[in-house]
C-alpha cells in the first residue's frame, strides 16, 4: 500500500528528484547545451532571413514585435526532453524501484517538474541575452519586466504538466515524437511571428485565442514593445488572458496526470 507524504518530506524528495536530473545534465552536457541553442538558431533565422519583408501592423521594429513571441515560444520548446526521460524511467522500471523506496510517490513528478522548470528559466536568461546582443530592448520597468518573466514562466509551468499527462498517456519513448508534433501548430499558430489579422478570418480567430499569442501579446505589452491592435477581447486583455490560459491548463492536466501516474501503480 502507499503511503502518503506531505509537507517537508514531500519537498525533501522532490529536491532529491530535481538533483538527480541534474546529475543527469551534468554527464550529459551537449543534450542540455543543445536545448538552449535551438531557440537562439530560430530567433537569428527569423530575424535576419526572415525578418527583412516583415512590417508590424501600426509600426515599429520588427525584431521588437518578433522577440517577445520567440520568448512565448521558447516555453514550448524542450517539452519532449522531459517526456521522453518520464517514458524511459517508466519503461525501464525505474518508477517500480522509487515505488518500493519509503518516498513520497509524488515527489518523481514534482522533481521531474522542478527540474524542467530550471532548464526553462535558463533558455529564457539565453533568448533575453541573445534578444538583447541583436539589438532589442525593452522599455517599460523592472517590475514590469519582471512580471513579463513570471507570466513567460507560468506559460511553461502550465504546457509541462500538459506535456507530463501527455507523457503518461503515451506510455512509451517512441510514442512522444508523436504527442511532440501537437506542440508545433500551437507554437507557430499564434501571434508570436506576426499579426493574427494578416491571417484568414477563422484561423486569426484561432490565434488570438491561442495561450501563446495571449502570453506573447502580454510581454509584448509589460516590456514596451510594438503588439498587433484589435478590437477583440484577447487583443484588449492580454494580461489577464495570460493568467487565465496557464491556470486553466493546470487545472485540467495537473488532476489528469496524478490520476494517471496512480493508475501506473495498479
Amino acid at each position: 500500500m502507499t503511503t502518503a507524504y506531505t509537507g517537508p518530506r514531500l519537498w525533501t524528495d522532490s529536491v532529491t528528484m530535481t538533483r538527480r536530473g541534474l546529475a543527469h545534465w551534468a554527464r550529459q552536457p551537449g543534450q542540455f547545451a543543445a536545448q538552449l541553442i535551438f531557440p537562439v538558431m530560430l530567433l537569428v533565422m527569423f530575424a535576419y532571413f526572415i525578418g527583412g519583408g516583415m512590417e508590424v501592423a501600426g509600426g515599429g521594429d520588427y525584431k521588437e514585435f518578433l522577440i517577445p513571441g520567440m520568448l512565448a515560444l521558447t516555453m514550448a520548446f524542450g517539452l519532449e526532453s522531459t517526456m521522453v526521460a518520464l517514458t524511459q524511467d517508466i519503461n525501464k522500471g525505474v518508477l517500480d524501484r522509487f515505488r518500493s523506496m519509503p518516498i513520497a510517490p509524488s515527489s518523481f513528478l514534482i522533481g521531474r517538474s522542478l527540474l524542467d522548470m530550471l532548464s526553462s528559466a535558463a533558455a529564457l536568461l539565453v533568448m533575453i541575452g541573445a534578444g538583447l546582443a541583436i539589438g532589442w530592448r525593452w522599455h517599460g520597468g523592472a517590475a514590469a519586466a519582471l512580471a513579463a518573466v513570471g507570466l513567460l514562466l507560468l506559460l511553461r509551468f502550465a504546457m509541462l504538466w500538459v506535456g507530463i499527462w501527455l507523457g503518461l498517456v503515451a506510455g512509451r519513448p517512441e510514442m512522444v515524437q508523436a504527442v511532440q508534433i501537437l506542440v508545433w501548430p500551437v507554437g507557430f499558430l499564434s501571434s508570436a511571428f506576426t499579426s493574427p489579422d494578416t491571417m484568414p478570418g477563422w484561423l486569426g480567430a484561432v490565434a488570438e485565442w491561442n495561450p501563446m499569442s495571449a502570453t506573447a501579446g502580454a510581454v509584448r505589452e509589460l516590456f514596451g514593445n510594438p503588439t498587433w491592435s484589435s478590437a477583440s477581447w484577447p487583443a484588449e486583455h492580454p494580461v489577464a488572458l495570460a493568467v487565465v490560459w496557464p491556470l486553466v491548463l493546470l487545472g485540467l492536466a495537473v488532476p489528469l496526470a496524478l490520476r494517471r501516474f496512480r493508475s501506473l501503480g495498479r
